[in-house]
């Protein structure tokens, strides 16, 4: 399955701009991606720092024959970012529920899911923060960058096609482990 990208300078929100994709073309898979966003959002409503230079992306897909619930998608998103993380540090890399990914006890990325209604299909979006190249200043939660992590320039556009690989690669996979799981 391949991922159409829609790649923007700026947005308000790439999960936003997704679902405003969906709801003008016939786009059923995609992944929208911007050099900065301002109004990057986070779980319950918590904004999403956005420094130019880490990744913002949104994966979206028709959920027509996947019938896993949200909280076993949030899982299997999680290990396919921790999954493109091994590429760059080979250390450990934990999965604090319920979105988020920690290197050194310190926040690297987070995800935002949304299951959205659109013209009577259902979609799933994956909003997905990466810290590359800096790292947020948020009290009483300590985060880090790819950068940082290595003491290398990592790019953004090589962690992005990772990414874009990555996704595709496992979304055949998906439906292969729906079916186990409803059987």
């Amino acid at each position: 399955m391949k991922f159409k990208k829609f790649k923007f300078k700026k947005v308000k929100s790439t999960n936003n701009t997704a679902i405003r994709i969906i709801k003008s073309s016939n786009s059923k898979y995609g992944m929208v991606i911007s050099d900065t966003q301002t109004m990057g959002r986070g779980q319950y409503g918590k904004k999403w720092i956005s420094h130019k230079g880490n990744l913002f992306v949104s994966f979206f897909y028709e959920l027509k024959n996947i019938k896993l619930s949200l909280p076993r998608l949030t899982i299997i998103n999680c290990l396919l970012i921790k999954k493109l993380l091994k590429n760059y540090y080979k250390k450990k890399i934990v999965f604090k529920k319920p979105n988020d990914l920690l290197i050194q006890k310190k926040k690297i990325s987070g995800i935002l899911q949304e299951i959205v209604t659109i013209f009577g299909d259902k979609f799933l979006i994956v909003g997905i923060g990466i810290n590359i190249k800096k790292s947020p200043k948020i009290r009483n939660y300590p985060t880090t960058s790819l950068d940082e992590l290595t003491s290398k320039s990592i790019s953004k556009r090589h962690v992005e096609n990772k990414l874009k690989l990555i996704f595709e690669r496992n979304f055949l996979k998906m439906y292969k482990l729906n079916k186990k799981f409803n059987k």
